[in-house]
């Protein structure tokens, strides 16, 4: 049986935690930035785990995770 591909891009959007849970990064922080407050730009830092609802289909694009 051959091996099952990982999504090139799922690889590259998500991580898993140690404890299984998958981590991700906050969309809306790339560009027309002027029209954000600070306030909506700061609360988008750093990176935010998948909603329960998405788990299966990113667990479906990552096999070995």
């Amino acid at each position: 049986m051959p091996k099952m591909k990982t999504k090139s891009g799922a690889k590259k959007r998500f991580r898993v935690r140690g404890s299984g849970s998958v981590k991700r990064s906050q969309a809306f922080k790339r560009h027309i930035l002027t029209k954000k407050s600070t306030k909506n730009k700061r609360q988008l830092r750093g990176v935010t785990g998948i909603d329960p609802t998405n788990a299966g289909s990113v667990a479906a694009m990552l096999p070995y995770a």
